[in-house]
């Protein structure tokens, strides 16, 4: 079986020891911080990953900031049959503990994935009472045309032309897209 690991703080020896005494056969060094979820060392070390390996870090927190990232990086493990192990936090997926700790760790992801939803829900729901309407403000469909029409007499710039009409140059270049199609 193959020892495979990612850890995120570059320099820190004491993880890179606790890895090595694990018989870690592979070290991945991040060099950005591990709150980012774009992180290279990460992807190529979760690539290389085969059936029957160990995906190995030093701590949970080294992973993952989220427990939503977390849940989404044991998944990913679990579809590739690799097992998973946190050293300073006892985490071991090849043992029935192990599996059940990550487990709760899924339930309780879910859990709050429901709370959040169930409260931004609650929250329109208030806002609708009140009168109020989500999703984005209506352009202002004169001072669009407006825009248009400056725009195909080549008089202004774009920026010119969002400065003097307030519409965005996304709304501007939007609106004639959608006027070429028809």
């Amino acid at each position: 079986m193959t020892a495979r690991v990612s850890t995120i703080d570059q320099s820190l020896d004491l993880q890179l020891d606790a890895l090595n005494e694990f018989g870690c056969n592979e070290i991945f060094k991040e060099k950005v911080s591990g709150a980012k979820d774009d992180r290279e060392e990460l992807k190529q070390a979760l690539r290389m990953l085969r059936p029957g390996d160990k995906f190995v870090v030093y701590k949970l927190d080294r992973l993952a900031r989220s427990t939503k990232r977390l849940i989404e990086i044991a998944d990913e493990l679990r579809e590739k049959q690799v097992e998973f192990v946190s050293i300073q936090d006892n985490i071991d997926t090849g043992t029935a503990a192990g599996k059940a700790m990550f487990g709760m760790l899924s339930v309780l992801a879910e859990f709050e994935r429901d709370i959040i939803r169930e409260r931004t829900m609650a929250g329109l729901k208030a806002a609708r009472a009140r009168g109020r309407k989500g999703g984005r403000p209506k352009v202002n469909q004169q001072k669009l045309n407006q825009a248009i029409a400056l725009y195909h007499s080549k008089r202004m710039s774009v920026k010119e032309i969002q400065e003097a009409t307030g519409v965005s140059a996304a709304t501007l270049y939007r609106a004639l897209k959608k006027e070429q199609t028809q």
